[in-house]
């Protein structure tokens, strides 16, 4: 709401500006527009007149200029403070995940080559490769779903796992049941939604109304909100805002989670992956 309200008032003071350069240059020409009939005495009186109001509106338009200013940073230091928060659960256990020579098989067929890979705590793994080559099915076998595989997978025991999936079309009802259902804190959870940009009109809308940025915000946010030692996201990114993809990069440098994730955007690779794995035929 306050963002909103300062925008409101930027745009008012723009306008403000604008009118007043305007009438700046009226004034500035009004002085040329004495006709040759009109006395010397006339001429230096409306110079002088013309000057004191030239003056007048350049004060203001520094006014205006300086409050403009002053509220854009103002915007923009609410925006770099509204951060999401991360609460990560450390483990003792080294390697959390071991995977060696591992492969996927759809109906007996291999879709790519072995692949080898540790994490460890605070590791941040961005899974990469093209699309339909199996990065989805790593995450969902990591998860206990039934995927036949070749190699060796390990787990360690009792990991505690936040899940954000690619999917949003299941999702269904209001945000309490949401968070009801998910067994998370809703005032952190709908908090997390307002930084995300979330209004009170939103909460009380219902999911499957929602777009699908708003969807995946919804699933970031339940992650975030839930404690644990590994995070696993499946393109968080889709969908979603430039804010609230710089939002969810700053809280990934700044508090650390271990993350497995897999992700187009390669700006936001580089700068969150600690290590790249990635799938090839």
């Amino acid at each position: 709401m306050q963002n909103e309200k300062l925008q409101k008032d930027i745009n008012k003071l723009e306008i403000a500006s604008k009118n007043t350069a305007k009438w700046s240059n009226e004034v500035e020409k009004s002085k040329y527009k004495t006709s040759n009939s009109e006395s010397k005495i006339d001429r230096g009186y409306l110079g002088h007149k013309s000057a004191k109001m030239m003056k007048k509106s350049k004060v203001m338009e520094g006014r205006i200029e300086k409050a403009i200013d002053e509220k854009t940073n103002l915007l923009k230091n609410i925006d770099r403070n509204d951060s999401l928060k991360i609460i990560p659960i450390g483990s003792r256990k080294s390697p959390l995940i071991l995977a060696n020579n591992l492969q996927i098989k759809y109906n007996e067929k291999i879709i790519f080559s072995p692949v080898s890979f540790e994490v460890e705590n605070g590791d941040r793994i961005a899974i990469v490769g093209k699309n339909g080559i199996g990065k989805s099915s790593i995450l969902k076998l990591i998860l206990g779903q039934e995927i036949q595989y070749n190699g060796e997978l390990k787990i360690a025991n009792d990991l505690k796992i936040s899940y954000v999936s690619q999917n949003t079309d299941y999702l269904k009802g209001n945000l309490k049941n949401f968070s009801q259902d998910n067994k998370i804190d809703e005032s952190i959870f709908k908090a997390m939604l307002s930084k995300m940009g979330f209004s009170k009109l939103d909460f009380d809308t219902k999911i499957e109304e929602m777009s699908e940025g708003q969807k995946k915000k919804i699933l970031i946010a339940k992650s975030i909100s839930e404690q644990a030692n590994i995070y696993i996201w499946d393109e968080p990114l889709n969908y979603i805002d430039i804010l609230t993809r710089e939002q969810i990069e700053d809280s990934i440098l700044k508090y650390n989670p271990t993350l497995i994730f897999v992700e187009h955007d390669t700006t936001f690779v580089e700068k969150v992956a600690t290590k790249i794995i990635t799938i090839e035929k």
